[in-house]
């Protein structure tokens, strides 16, 4: 089998494996894009908190 063989063969097997794919609707991804969102903002509020707590009590043990 030559490479163009191959190749043809590697993308039309490609092509019926993507035909199988079941693709999520706008509404599923809407609703996964929201909660990715709202999970990376609490997140970034837990560490923003904890650095806030750390640097304040950091700061009372560094300028005893």
């Amino acid at each position: 089998m030559t490479f163009m063989e191959k190749t043809k063969q590697f993308f039309s097997e490609v092509k019926t494996e993507l035909n199988k794919v079941t693709w999520p609707d706008r509404k599923s991804i809407i609703g996964a894009t929201t909660v990715v969102c709202v999970t990376v903002v609490i997140v970034v509020a837990m560490i923003w908190a904890v650095d806030l707590v750390f640097s304040h009590l950091l700061g009372l043990v560094f300028t005893r």
